[in-house]
């Protein structure tokens, strides 16, 4: 990514890329994601979650279900925690080069997106992460009302919103009313 990206302080893994993965992963919201503290993750292996900190100060636990992402998120935690700042605690993501400051904000996150797709030549909003993500689990048949408990919406017509179901999955899913109702009657 050039220098569209920016790096830990041990330049391995970019800290933009995490807080995007994170964000599309769990389907959280930007500011959700800033405001993740190293102890709001539990990576015990086989039920690794994240407390996320939500709107009107609720509180969600996410599944962390991606391998892949968790084996780059303990990497991460790995290089920038232990080694080199040997902090254990505090903002999973910060904000200074040097891994020393507070939080990353929504702003310093949706800089480095916005230099991130004008690299990549596209035009999308940070926001699109979260609602990929829930057009994703949608479209593998994950129901509605656990989407929006992911999600960590107050009602299911917010969560509607995302339901963009590809053609074939609501295809699949009316051949199955159908055969359901034949089977009835």
């Amino acid at each position: 990514m050039g220098d569209a990206a920016t790096h830990d302080p041990l330049g391995e893994v970019p800290v933009g890329s995490g807080v995007f993965e994170t964000i599309y992963v769990c389907g959280a919201r930007a500011g959700e994601v800033c405001g993740l503290y190293v102890e709001d993750l539990d990576l015990r292996l086989d039920d690794e979650h994240v407390r996320i900190h939500g709107k009107g100060g609720t509180v969600r636990t996410v599944l962390l279900d991606d391998r892949g992402y968790v084996a780059v998120l303990k990497l991460y935690l790995l290089k920038l925690y232990l080694q080199r700042t040997r902090y254990q605690n505090g903002p999973l993501f910060r904000a200074s080069i040097n891994g020393s400051g507070g939080p990353l904000s929504y702003d310093a996150a949706q800089h480095r997106w916005t230099r991130y797709c004008a690299a990549a030549g596209v035009d999308i909003d940070i926001h699109q992460l979260r609602h990929a993500h829930a057009t994703e689990l949608i479209n593998a048949g994950v129901s509605i009302e656990a989407v929006r408990r992911r999600l960590g919406h107050a009602s299911t017509e917010t969560t509607q919103l995302y339901a963009l179901l590809n053609d074939k999955v609501a295809d699949d899913e009316i051949r199955a009313a159908r055969r359901r109702a034949r089977a009835r009657g």
